[in-house]
Protein backbone atom coordinates (compact mmCIF):
# COMPACT_ATOMS: atom_id res chain seq x y z
CA UNK A 1 0.00 0.00 0.00
CA UNK A 2 2.70 2.55 0.51
CA UNK A 3 4.07 1.97 -2.37
CA UNK A 4 0.89 2.54 -4.55
CA UNK A 5 0.57 5.61 -2.17
CA UNK A 6 3.84 7.13 -3.32
CA UNK A 7 2.99 6.40 -6.76
CA UNK A 8 0.08 9.16 -6.76
CA UNK A 9 2.19 11.99 -7.93
CA UNK A 10 2.89 10.64 -11.12
CA UNK A 11 -0.42 9.79 -11.83
CA UNK A 12 -1.67 13.23 -11.29
CA UNK A 13 1.01 14.15 -13.65
CA UNK A 14 -1.45 11.79 -16.45
CA UNK A 15 -4.32 13.11 -15.58
CA UNK A 16 -3.80 16.81 -16.99
CA UNK A 17 -6.49 15.76 -19.45
CA UNK A 18 -8.79 15.34 -16.94
CA UNK A 19 -8.53 18.98 -15.72
CA UNK A 20 -9.83 20.59 -19.20
CA UNK A 21 -12.57 18.52 -20.04
CA UNK A 22 -16.25 19.75 -18.95
CA UNK A 23 -19.04 17.23 -17.31
CA UNK A 24 -21.25 16.29 -20.05
CA UNK A 25 -20.68 12.78 -21.25
CA UNK A 26 -21.30 10.49 -24.01
CA UNK A 27 -23.75 7.87 -24.58
CA UNK A 28 -22.58 4.47 -24.08
CA UNK A 29 -25.73 2.01 -23.90
CA UNK A 30 -29.08 2.04 -24.15
CA UNK A 31 -31.52 -0.03 -21.85
CA UNK A 32 -35.54 -0.29 -22.91
CA UNK A 33 -37.65 -0.31 -19.97
CA UNK A 34 -41.60 -0.24 -19.58
CA UNK A 35 -41.35 3.42 -18.41
CA UNK A 36 -39.39 3.80 -21.74
CA UNK A 37 -35.87 3.95 -22.80
CA UNK A 38 -33.19 4.24 -20.02
CA UNK A 39 -29.81 5.59 -21.91
CA UNK A 40 -26.32 5.60 -19.71
CA UNK A 41 -23.53 7.62 -20.49
CA UNK A 42 -20.29 7.68 -19.98
CA UNK A 43 -18.74 10.83 -18.75
CA UNK A 44 -15.45 12.10 -20.06
CA UNK A 45 -13.59 12.49 -17.21
CA UNK A 46 -13.86 8.52 -16.89
CA UNK A 47 -13.05 8.01 -20.07
CA UNK A 48 -9.83 10.71 -19.86
CA UNK A 49 -9.23 9.02 -16.16
CA UNK A 50 -8.81 5.43 -18.30
CA UNK A 51 -6.90 6.97 -20.94
CA UNK A 52 -4.40 8.44 -18.26
CA UNK A 53 -4.11 4.85 -16.87
CA UNK A 54 -3.04 2.91 -19.75
CA UNK A 55 0.00 5.80 -20.10
CA UNK A 56 0.96 5.83 -16.39
CA UNK A 57 3.24 2.64 -17.53
CA UNK A 58 4.81 4.86 -19.80
CA UNK A 59 5.68 7.73 -17.75
CA UNK A 60 6.94 5.73 -14.94
CA UNK A 61 9.59 4.53 -17.42
CA UNK A 62 10.24 7.58 -19.75
CA UNK A 63 10.32 10.36 -16.76
CA UNK A 64 11.95 8.65 -13.88
CA UNK A 65 15.16 6.90 -12.75
CA UNK A 66 13.65 3.69 -14.30
CA UNK A 67 15.55 3.97 -17.79
CA UNK A 68 18.83 4.03 -16.73
CA UNK A 69 18.67 1.83 -13.64
CA UNK A 70 16.93 -1.40 -15.06
CA UNK A 71 19.15 -1.05 -18.55
CA UNK A 72 22.12 -1.46 -16.21
CA UNK A 73 21.16 -4.25 -14.29
CA UNK A 74 20.61 -6.17 -17.91
CA UNK A 75 23.72 -5.65 -18.98
CA UNK A 76 24.98 -6.53 -15.67
CA UNK A 77 23.45 -9.94 -15.76
CA UNK A 78 24.81 -9.93 -19.29
CA UNK A 79 28.21 -9.37 -18.32
CA UNK A 80 28.08 -12.22 -15.51
CA UNK A 81 27.35 -14.67 -18.17
CA UNK A 82 24.87 -16.13 -15.88
CA UNK A 83 22.12 -16.18 -18.23
CA UNK A 84 18.84 -15.84 -17.24
CA UNK A 85 19.71 -14.94 -13.60
CA UNK A 86 18.84 -13.44 -12.08
CA UNK A 87 14.97 -13.98 -13.69
CA UNK A 88 13.52 -10.57 -15.40
CA UNK A 89 10.91 -10.62 -12.97
CA UNK A 90 13.32 -9.79 -10.22
CA UNK A 91 15.62 -7.48 -11.88
CA UNK A 92 11.83 -5.32 -12.74
CA UNK A 93 11.25 -5.50 -9.56
CA UNK A 94 14.41 -4.19 -7.85
CA UNK A 95 14.28 -1.68 -10.60
CA UNK A 96 10.93 -0.20 -9.71
CA UNK A 97 11.29 -0.31 -6.07
CA UNK A 98 15.54 1.68 -6.44
CA UNK A 99 13.33 4.03 -9.21
CA UNK A 100 10.68 4.96 -5.87
CA UNK A 101 13.85 5.20 -3.32
CA UNK A 102 15.25 7.65 -6.00
CA UNK A 103 12.58 9.58 -7.40
CA UNK A 104 11.14 9.95 -3.02
CA UNK A 105 12.42 13.47 -2.74
CA UNK A 106 10.35 14.70 -6.30
CA UNK A 107 7.62 12.32 -4.94
CA UNK A 108 7.59 14.16 -1.36
CA UNK A 109 7.74 18.13 -3.05
CA UNK A 110 4.88 17.23 -5.12
CA UNK A 111 2.67 15.81 -2.21
CA UNK A 112 3.50 19.03 -0.12
CA UNK A 113 3.41 21.43 -3.07
CA UNK A 114 0.65 20.28 -5.29
CA UNK A 115 -1.25 16.79 -4.45
CA UNK A 116 -2.31 18.38 -0.05
CA UNK A 117 -3.03 22.02 -1.06
CA UNK A 118 -5.46 20.56 -3.99
CA UNK A 119 -7.00 17.70 -1.46
CA UNK A 120 -7.56 20.58 0.72
CA UNK A 121 -8.84 22.19 -1.34
CA UNK A 122 -7.21 25.61 -1.75
CA UNK A 123 -5.80 25.26 -5.18
CA UNK A 124 -7.33 24.14 -8.60
CA UNK A 125 -6.56 20.92 -10.68
CA UNK A 126 -4.78 22.78 -13.01
CA UNK A 127 -2.67 24.78 -10.46
CA UNK A 128 -2.03 21.34 -9.03
CA UNK A 129 -0.74 20.22 -12.05
CA UNK A 130 1.64 22.97 -12.43
CA UNK A 131 2.68 23.01 -9.27
CA UNK A 132 3.46 19.06 -9.81
CA UNK A 133 5.68 19.78 -13.18
CA UNK A 134 8.19 21.33 -11.44
CA UNK A 135 10.20 19.30 -9.35
CA UNK A 136 9.93 16.31 -11.50
CA UNK A 137 11.47 18.90 -14.65
CA UNK A 138 13.83 20.15 -11.84
CA UNK A 139 14.89 16.40 -11.72
CA UNK A 140 15.20 15.55 -15.38
CA UNK A 141 16.87 19.02 -16.29
CA UNK A 142 19.83 17.42 -13.61
CA UNK A 143 20.18 14.46 -15.84
CA UNK A 144 19.80 15.67 -19.39
CA UNK A 145 22.77 16.85 -21.21
CA UNK A 146 22.13 20.66 -22.69
CA UNK A 147 23.39 19.03 -25.73
CA UNK A 148 20.12 16.82 -25.93
CA UNK A 149 17.74 19.65 -25.09
CA UNK A 150 19.52 21.65 -27.79
CA UNK A 151 19.04 18.91 -30.28
CA UNK A 152 15.01 18.64 -29.75
CA UNK A 153 14.58 22.02 -29.23
CA UNK A 154 16.16 22.40 -33.04
CA UNK A 155 13.93 19.52 -34.52
CA UNK A 156 10.81 21.01 -32.99
CA UNK A 157 11.81 24.55 -34.06
CA UNK A 158 12.24 26.18 -31.02
CA UNK A 159 14.69 29.78 -30.56
CA UNK A 160 15.85 28.63 -27.16
CA UNK A 161 14.43 29.38 -23.42
CA UNK A 162 14.64 31.82 -21.20
CA UNK A 163 15.63 29.65 -18.31
CA UNK A 164 15.82 25.57 -17.65
CA UNK A 165 12.73 25.34 -16.11
CA UNK A 166 10.82 26.89 -19.38
CA UNK A 167 11.46 24.01 -21.72
CA UNK A 168 8.74 22.00 -22.24
CA UNK A 169 8.01 18.38 -21.43
CA UNK A 170 7.59 17.77 -25.13
CA UNK A 171 11.04 18.52 -25.37
CA UNK A 172 12.15 17.63 -22.34
CA UNK A 173 11.33 14.24 -22.09
CA UNK A 174 12.57 12.70 -25.41
CA UNK A 175 16.03 14.84 -24.44
CA UNK A 176 15.79 12.75 -20.96
CA UNK A 177 15.26 9.27 -22.16
CA UNK A 178 18.27 10.10 -24.75
CA UNK A 179 20.53 10.88 -21.83
CA UNK A 180 19.34 8.55 -19.66
CA UNK A 181 20.76 5.65 -22.62
CA UNK A 182 23.76 7.27 -22.99
CA UNK A 183 24.56 7.12 -19.37
CA UNK A 184 23.46 3.63 -18.46
CA UNK A 185 24.97 2.42 -21.28
CA UNK A 186 28.43 4.17 -20.35
CA UNK A 187 27.99 2.67 -16.80
CA UNK A 188 27.46 -0.52 -18.16
CA UNK A 189 30.54 -0.68 -20.40
CA UNK A 190 33.14 0.45 -17.05
CA UNK A 191 30.90 -2.74 -15.67
CA UNK A 192 31.45 -4.89 -18.61
CA UNK A 193 35.61 -5.00 -18.27
CA UNK A 194 36.09 -6.23 -15.54
CA UNK A 195 34.37 -9.34 -16.27
CA UNK A 196 35.53 -9.35 -20.05
CA UNK A 197 38.99 -9.41 -18.65
CA UNK A 198 38.20 -12.35 -16.30
CA UNK A 199 37.32 -13.92 -19.59
CA UNK A 200 40.50 -13.80 -21.69
CA UNK A 201 42.22 -14.91 -18.77
CA UNK A 202 40.53 -17.97 -18.83
CA UNK A 203 40.78 -18.30 -22.38
CA UNK A 204 44.44 -17.40 -22.39
CA UNK A 205 45.41 -20.09 -19.69
CA UNK A 206 42.97 -23.05 -21.78
CA UNK A 207 45.19 -22.30 -25.02
CA UNK A 208 48.15 -22.46 -23.23
CA UNK A 209 47.11 -25.57 -21.51
CA UNK A 210 45.98 -26.92 -24.86
CA UNK A 211 42.45 -27.02 -23.44
CA UNK A 212 40.77 -25.85 -27.01
CA UNK A 213 37.62 -27.31 -26.82
CA UNK A 214 36.72 -26.02 -23.43
CA UNK A 215 34.68 -23.24 -23.51
CA UNK A 216 35.70 -20.54 -21.38
CA UNK A 217 32.54 -19.06 -20.00
CA UNK A 218 31.72 -22.58 -18.60
CA UNK A 219 35.24 -22.15 -16.60
CA UNK A 220 34.93 -18.41 -16.03
CA UNK A 221 31.69 -18.00 -14.81
CA UNK A 222 32.33 -19.45 -11.02
CA UNK A 223 35.24 -17.17 -11.47
CA UNK A 224 32.89 -13.90 -11.87
CA UNK A 225 30.66 -14.88 -9.70
CA UNK A 226 32.95 -15.15 -7.04
CA UNK A 227 34.32 -11.95 -7.55
CA UNK A 228 31.33 -10.31 -7.64
CA UNK A 229 30.14 -11.40 -4.38
CA UNK A 230 33.63 -10.73 -2.90
CA UNK A 231 33.76 -7.24 -3.58
CA UNK A 232 30.04 -6.46 -2.22
CA UNK A 233 28.94 -6.60 -6.31
CA UNK A 234 25.11 -6.37 -5.68
CA UNK A 235 25.54 -3.30 -2.62
CA UNK A 236 28.32 -1.29 -4.88
CA UNK A 237 25.83 -1.43 -7.64
CA UNK A 238 23.04 -0.56 -6.68
CA UNK A 239 24.79 1.91 -4.12
CA UNK A 240 26.24 3.58 -6.74
CA UNK A 241 23.54 3.65 -8.97
CA UNK A 242 21.46 5.59 -6.96
CA UNK A 243 24.13 8.15 -6.03
CA UNK A 244 24.26 8.75 -9.64
CA UNK A 245 21.31 10.85 -9.65
CA UNK A 246 22.23 12.80 -7.24
CA UNK A 247 26.08 13.51 -7.68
Amino acid sequence: MSALRKSWPLLLLALAPVAALAAPGIPAFSVQTHAGTQTYTLTLQVLALMTALSLLPAILLMMTAFTRIVIVLGILRQALGAGQTPPNQILIGLALFLTFFVMSPVIRQIDQNAYQPYAAGTISMSTALTRAEVPLKEFMLHQTRESDIAVFTHIAGGKGYAAPIDVPLSVLVPAFVTSELKTAFLIGFLLYIPFVIIDLVVASVLMSMGMMMVSPVTISLPFKLMLFVLVNGWTLVMGSLAASFYH
